[in-house]
């Protein structure tokens, strides 16, 4: 196993020019920001950008402009990054169907959305959708599901942060209790006065701690035990005595026996991209405080849980949380650039 220390992150560039794939002219005033991250900017007349202060670790950048397809892509940054110009492909709109009259149950679906993507905690009673027009739901055979003609503009006045997120997935099956949602995100700072820039420092710093991210970083560094984290081994048996429902579906063993971090996590053959891979699921506590327990479980795909320096999971569609990490929703979400104030 090898790890790295846990430092002060240097800081770098990005920079390229953004072009129509056809005339290759400069495309001015696109957006180009790295998702769920802070560093985001605009094109300039010419088409050229420079996105600053960027951390380390991997990053999907995406550029979007009116009358262009979104463009993506991965980028790994542990170094200034110049990029060859970016091709936007212009896109034909497709007209949508018109629904006639209001949808009578748009306001119940805008509820159950809200419980599902801000969540139920103190940080997202204070979270607010200021155009919730821009959404459509939709049931079909007992999913629910939601989507996004535009960018959801969200302020969040717990943690002290403006978002635009461009919500790609939202499904939430009743038959499984399983709720699943993905997008792009890029964060600003509201502006407030100093006891407010305070109280969202602290707000973030409360958040981050026992957080997926906080419990990833610290794997990467060594440090599970001496960042408060216990990993133990959760066995999930078929519950012989279930009857339907969400509830008593498995009996529930805990090997008390504290694992450690060779016992779980590995490198893998990409840099700055590590795997957790394990049996059963993970049962993880922060500063063994029982109501910080979540538990970990791969549902497919490879048998493994990758993540990249940020501590970001890179395959969350494999993944299950529950309890705490489970709980947190868009109300707790925070950058992955964040960077907890040294000591």
């Amino acid at each position: 196993m090898l790890f790295i220390p846990f430092t002060v992150a240097a800081q770098y560039r990005i920079t390229g020019r953004v072009v129509d794939a056809g005339t290759k002219k400069p495309v001015p005033d696109a957006s180009v920001f790295l998702s769920n991250a802070s560093a985001g900017t605009k094109t300039n007349g010419d088409g050229t950008f420079t996105l600053t202060n960027v951390r380390g670790g991997q990053y999907e950048m995406v550029i979007s402009f009116v009358g262009y397809a979104t463009y993506k892509q991965t980028i790994m940054v542990n170094k200034d990054v110049s990029l060859p110009d970016v091709p936007l492909e212009q896109q034909t709109v497709q007209l949508k169907e018109v629904r006639i009259g209001p949808d009578k149950h748009w306001e119940e679906h805008y509820a159950r959305f809200k419980r599902g993507f801000l969540g139920n905690t103190d940080n997202a009673a204070q979270c607010t959708i200021l155009n919730p027009h821009v959404l459509d739901f939709d049931i079909n055979d007992g999913e629910f599901a939601a989507s996004a003609e535009d960018f959801l503009l969200i302020e969040n006045k717990a943690l002290g942060y403006r978002i635009k997120y461009m919500l790609t997935i939202f499904s939430e099956n009743p038959k499984t209790g399983r709720l699943y949602f993905e997008g792009e995100a890029f964060f600003e700072n509201m502006k407030g006065r100093k006891g407010q820039i305070k109280r969202w420092n602290k707000n973030r710093l409360v958040t981050y701690q026992g957080s997926d991210m906080h419990f990833l970083r610290s794997v990467i560094a060594g440090r599970v035990k001496e960042e408060g984290f216990l990993v133990q081994r959760l066995i999930k048996t078929p519950n012989p005595a279930y009857k339907g429902g969400l509830d008593n579906k498995y009996t529930e063993t805990l090997v008390t026996t504290p694992l450690a971090i060779g016992e779980y996590a590995s490198l893998t053959d990409q840099k700055g991209e590590y795997a957790l891979t394990f049996k059963d699921c993970l049962n993880i506590t922060y500063n063994n405080n029982p109501l910080s327990g979540s538990i970990l479980n791969i549902d497919s795909g490879p048998g493994y849980v990758y993540f990249d320096n940020n501590g970001i999971i890179l395959n969350p569609q494999n993944v299950t949380m529950e309890g705490s990490w489970g709980d947190r929703k868009m109300g707790e979400l925070l950058p992955v650039d964040y960077e907890p104030p040294q000591k």
